[in-house]
């Protein structure tokens, strides 16, 4: 090699390509410490991802057997309401009956 440099070098000087190697190897160690940053975020995001679909799906479950039985009491409900309608008209109105004397007692009295 003809300008003077040693022959293991490839023409580069010392000073300029210990410098750039130098900026490579903390560049590459800010990057492979980025990653690696990313890569523990992702997995955490997965396992939170895995933990509130689970969640979901309980609720999921939940729902569907609230919803089963608030059905089933609205049918008893309807049932109640067809069959007594004459019962329930009968009690009202002895209950009406009722408050009308205790208010007619009560105004007597004064």
């Amino acid at each position: 090699i003809g300008d003077g440099a040693p022959a293991g070098n490839y023409g580069y000087t010392n000073s300029g390509y210990s410098v750039y190697e130098e900026e490579n190897e903390r560049l590459t160690e800010s990057l492979r410490t980025k990653v690696s940053a990313i890569k523990s975020l992702s997995i955490e995001i997965g396992t939170e991802v895995k933990n509130q679909n689970k969640m979901l799906s309980e609720m999921d479950n939940d729902f569907d057997s609230t919803g089963g039985l608030l059905g089933a009491t609205m049918g008893r409900l309807r049932t109640l309401s067809r069959g007594s309608q004459t019962k329930l008209l009968c009690y009202m109105m002895l209950f009406a009956l009722f408050v009308f004397f205790v208010i007619y007692w009560i105004i007597k009295l004064r």
